[in-house]
């Protein structure tokens, strides 16, 4: 069996820039930039786009599509022509 063969399992913390929030989490993922954290000590920082802080589906901000506007719509448009 090879050694190192797989990625070593570490403390990082993920950070979500848009909303300002930030976990500490075990990953794989590795990074350059580090961040000093509430327990005092220094982990590896990696940047997210969008977390379940900010994702419109978490935060019950989701928008729902009128779907039944646009049928009643159609129907109104091509009544008629067959």
């Amino acid at each position: 069996m090879q050694r190192d063969k797989q990625p070593p399992y570490q403390p990082v913390v993920f950070r979500d820039r848009a909303a300002g929030f930030a976990f500490l989490t075990r990953s794989t993922a590795t990074s350059d930039e580090t961040i000093d954290w509430d327990d005092g000590n220094t982990y590896p920082v990696i940047d997210v786009e969008i977390s379940a802080e900010s994702h419109p589906f978490y935060t019950g901000k989701a928008r729902t599509v009128d779907t039944e506007g646009r049928i009643a719509r159609f129907e109104r448009r091509y009544e008629g022509k067959e």
